[in-house]
């Protein structure tokens, strides 16, 4: 898609392919068994702003990746992060009602249901991530499948969960703060840069050492920003219950540095992405533009 787009345009590009293809990758509610397969399509479509997929598709566009690989490794870390929703939203986890604007699965469903659409959803994303030819060679697609189960496993995404519930209740150091949501929050955004960034030309180890830079500092960036607006925003605005970390007694950036402080902490992280990125030049452009949205999106 070309640079010469504006932001929204090419995001509202990027958003609606990746509905269309989150669409043909889910099985038909028509399907036995359906009311599984409908309660799936219920928790990925319609709804979320796809900032992974963003991310994957603007590495992947830096590396000369063809949009429909990037659609396959979006679709998978997409995949992935919406199982997590369902699952984060359960009574056993965080016993929250809203998701998106709408009832969370549990609720338009029941527990039972929303446990199986997180397990089937996260079966699909490796299976989306599989079944063809994807990237320059067999060994890079390997790779790749490696990379989204570290990212989504006890030593990623799923271990931090473990790390946040533990944490309820505690006043974490910003170090303990970080090391939680580096696993949490930033292991997926991670993934979607690299696995994006490998559909392409690979580039060379220093310049995937600089996109991994950028990607942990966006991935803690976004979880700065979310920390703000659970404080500040109120539930119609964010799609979700809104100052559910502070009712749940959960440590946050805020709780732990003030809004000002974290405002001014989510800018420096701004500055640090884009000094990440200055090597690679205009083909930067939306990595670098993302991370200005990131910091700055208002929900």
């Amino acid at each position: 898609m070309s640079t010469t787009s504006t932001l929204a345009d090419w995001m509202a590009g990027i958003q609606k392919r990746t509905e269309a293809a989150l669409a043909a990758a889910l099985p038909a509610p028509t399907i036995s068994p359906q009311r599984l397969h409908e309660a799936m399509r219920y928790a990925v479509l319609g709804g979320g702003k796809r900032v992974r997929p963003l991310l994957a598709h603007a590495a992947g566009e830096l590396v000369g990746g063809t949009p429909e690989d990037v659609d396959r490794v979006a679709c998978a870390v997409e995949l992935i992060h919406a199982y997590s929703l369902v699952h984060d939203d359960m009574p056993c986890m965080d016993d929250d009602v809203l998701r998106r604007g709408k009832p969370t699965v549990h609720v338009e469903y029941d527990e039972a249901s929303a446990l199986l659409v997180g397990d089937a959803l996260q079966t699909l994303a490796f299976q989306v991530l599989a079944e063809k030819p994807i990237g320059q060679s067999a060994p890079v697609q390997l790779e790749m499948l490696t990379q989204l189960a570290l990212a989504s496993g006890s030593r990623g995404m799923a271990g931090g969960q473990a790390i946040d519930l533990a944490a309820v209740g505690r006043k974490l150091g910003r170090e303990e703060l970080e090391f939680m949501h580096i696993h949490k929050t930033g292991a997926l955004i991670r993934a979607a840069v690299l696995l994006g960034a490998r559909t392409g030309s690979m580039p060379d180890e220093a310049a995937l050492a600089r996109l991994d830079r950028y990607a942990k500092i966006v991935g803690l960036l976004f979880q700065v920003v979310d920390d703000i607006l659970d404080a500040e925003a109120d539930t119609a605005t964010l799609g979700k219950t809104a100052g559910k970390d502070a009712d749940h007694d959960k440590p946050t950036y805020v709780s732990l540095l003030g809004l000002t402080e974290a405002r001014r902490l989510a800018e420096e992280m701004l500055a640090e992405a884009r000094v990440a990125l200055a090597d690679f030049g205009p083909r930067a452009l939306r990595l670098e533009q993302l991370a200005d949205y990131v910091a700055h999106r208002a929900f």
